[in-house]
C-alpha cells in the first residue's frame, strides 16, 4: 500500500511509484504529493504535545512535590540522558527492522513508544497523590522515574518521524518536510502550553494541598495522552514505508547495506563535515534552551509575581502564565516555520543565523522584563529561534547523508541535542549560586550561549550524500 496524489491509501504500490507525481530526482527518491508529506509527520503533533507538557510543567511539578530549586538540574538531566541512549538504539535497530504487519521499518517503534508514553502521562502528574509525602524521597524518586520513562517512550515515538523524512523525502522537498514537522511540533506545543491555563479559566482547581499537583496540570496531561494516541494512530495506519528493495533502489545503495554491522565510532569517524559543524551549533542552542525550560516558571515568578514559594497562588499563576508564553513561543515558531520552508536552499545559513540571533535577544530580555505582557515579545523572539533549531539542522544533515545507516546516523546526531542539555544541567550547580540564586539570571547565560551558536552557523558548509 502507498499514498495516492490525494494522500489516501491504495494497494497498487507499483502504480503509485510510476505515477506522474513521483518522478525520480537526482538521488533517486520520488517527489511526493504535499498531502503525503503531511501524513508522514502528522503524529509529530501528539508527540510534541507530550514533550511540551513535560518541559513546561516539569519544574512546576517537581517544585510542587518539594524539590529544592538548587537540585532542579538533577531532574533535568534525565530527559536528555534518555534521549542520548534511546534514539541511537532506535535508529540502529530500525535500520535493520522490517515488520510489515506493524508498519514496516520505523513505525513499530512509534507504536511501542506511544503505548508506553500514554501510560506514563497518566501516572506522572499524580506523583503527589499517592501518599508519598511532601518533599519525601519516595515522591521525588517516583516523579523522576516517571520522567525517565516518559522520555524513553517519547524518544522512541519521536525518532521515527525524523527518520521517515530522511528515508522517503528527496532533497528538493526535505526543507518543506521538516518545516511541516516544525509546524506540527509547534502546534502541539501551543496546545500543551495553553491547556493548564484554559482549564483554570473554565474553573478547574489551579492550587492543591501541599505536595499535590493541581487539577489543571493533571487534566492537561490526560488530554495530551489522548492526543498522542489519536495522532500517532493516524500516522501508523496511513503511512506505508518503502520496502527494503525499494528503499535501496531509491537511495542507490545495496539492499544488504543496512544489515551490515555498523560500529558507532566508525560511523562517527566517517560522518560528513556538515554533521559535525551542525553539531557545534546545536550544542550552543540546546544548552541555552535547557535553561529556558528549567528556569522559566521560577524566573517569571521572581520578576513578575515576586515570589519563590512554589505552593503560593502567585507561583502557580506564574506557572500558568509561562504556559501562555510557551504557547506564544510556539505560535511564533509556527509562523516562522512557514517562512523558513519557503526560503531557497542557498539562504539556509542566513536564515539560521537570523533566527538564533533574535532568540538570543529574547533570552536577554526575559532577565530584565518585570511586566508579564512585555514577556510576550521575549517569547516571540525565542519562538523564532526555536523554528530555526527545529527546521535547519535535520535538513542540512540528512542532505549530507547517502541513505546508508540513515537511522543510526540520525540517532547519533541526537547526541548533539542531549549532550548540551546534560552539560548545561551540570553547570547549573555552579552557575546558579554564582548568579545570586536568581533564576532569571540564568537567562543571561542562555542568551550569551545562543549568540555563540548564531555565529557558529557560518562554519557550516552544506554537502550532499557524502556518507
Amino acid at each position: 500500500m502507498m499514498f495516492t496524489e490525494t494522500g489516501f491509501i491504495t494497494k497498487k504500490r507499483k502504480d503509485y511509484l510510476m505515477s506522474d507525481n513521483t518522478q525520480p530526482t537526482r538521488q533517486g527518491l520520488p517527489s511526493l504529493p504535499k498531502s503525503t508529506i503531511w501524513m508522514l509527520s502528522f503524529g509529530f503533533l501528539g508527540v510534541q504535545t507530550a514533550f511540551t507538557l513535560q518541559s513546561s510543567q516539569m519544574s512546576r511539578i517537581f517544585q510542587t512535590l518539594g524539590a529544592d530549586p538548587h537540585s532542579l538540574g538533577w531532574f533535568f538531566i534525565l530527559p536528555p540522558l534518555a534521549g542520548m541512549l534511546v534514539q541511537p538504539i532506535v535508529g540502529y535497530y530500525s535500520d535493520r527492522t522490517w515488520k510489515p504487519r506493524l508498519g514496516g521499518r520505523r513505525l513499530p517503534y512509534l507504536l511501542y513508544g506511544t503505548l508506553i508514553a500514554v501510560i506514563v502521562m497518566i501516572l506522572m502528574p499524580n506523583s503527589g497523590s499517592f501518599g508519598f509525602g511532601y518533599a519525601s524521597l519516595a515522591a521525588l524518586s517516583f516523579g523522576a522515574l516517571m520522567i525517565a520513562l516518559l522520555d524513553v517512550s517519547s524518544n522512541m515515538a519521536m525518532q521515527p518521524f525524523k527518520m521517515m523524512v530522511g528515508d522517503m523525502v528527496n532533497e528538493e522537498q526535505k526543507s518543506y518536510a521538516y518545516g511541516i514537522q516544525s509546524f506540527l511540533a509547534n502546534t502541539g506545543a501551543v496546545v500543551a502550553a495553553v491547556l493548564p491555563f484554559a482549564f483554570a479559566y473554565i474553573g478547574l482547581a489551579n492550587t492543591a494541598e501541599k505536595g499535590v499537583v493541581p487539577q489543571t496540570v493533571v487534566v492537561a496531561f490526560y488530554v495530551g495522552a489522548a492526543l498522542l494516541v489519536i495522532t500517532s494512530a493516524f500516522t501508523i495506519f496511513k503511512v506505508k514505508e518503502y520496502d527494503p528493495e525499494t528503499y535501496a533502489r531509491y537511495h542507490g545503495i545495496d539492499v544488504a547495506a543496512n544489515q551490515e554491522k555498523a560500529n558507532w565510532f566508525e560511523l562517527l569517524k566517517t560522518a560528513p563535515k556538515a554533521f559535525w559543524t551542525v553539531t557545534l551549533v546545536q550544542f550552543f542552542c540546546w544548552f541555552a534552551f535547557q535553561y529556558m525550560w528549567t528556569y522559566s516558571a521560577g524566573a517569571i515568578a521572581e520578576n513578575v509575581w515576586h515570589t519563590t514559594d512554589a505552593s503560593s497562588v502567585g507561583y502557580q499563576e506564574a506557572g500558568n502564565w509561562y504556559g501562555v508564553l510557551a504557547a506564544v513561543q510556539s505560535v511564533a515558531a509556527v509562523i516562522c516555520s512557514f517562512v523558513l520552508a519557503k526560503i531557497p536552499n542557498q539562504y539556509h545559513k542566513a536564515g539560521y543565523f537570523s533566527c538564533l540571533a533574535l532568540g538570543a535577544l529574547g533570552f536577554f530580555s526575559v532577565c530584565y522584563f518585570s511586566n508579564q505582557y512585555a514577556l510576550v515579545l521575549s517569547y516571540i523572539l525565542i519562538g523564532i529561534a526555536w523554528a530555526g533549531i527545529i527546521t535547519y539542522p535535520l535538513t542540512i544533515v540528512t542532505n549530507a547523508l547517502s541513505g546508508k545507516h540513515m537511522g543510526t546516523y540520525l540517532g547519533l546526531f541526537n547526541g548533539s541535542i542531549c549532550m548540551p542539555q546534560i552539560v548545561a544541567s551540570l553547570w547549573s550547580f555552579k552557575l546558579f549560586p554564582l548568579l545570586g540564586e536568581l533564576q532569571a539570571k540564568m537567562f543571561l547565560v542562555g542568551g550569551v550561549v545562543l549568540l555563540l551558536g548564531a555565529f557558529s552557523v557560518f562554519l557550516i558548509k552544506e554537502t550532499h550524500g557524502d556518507a
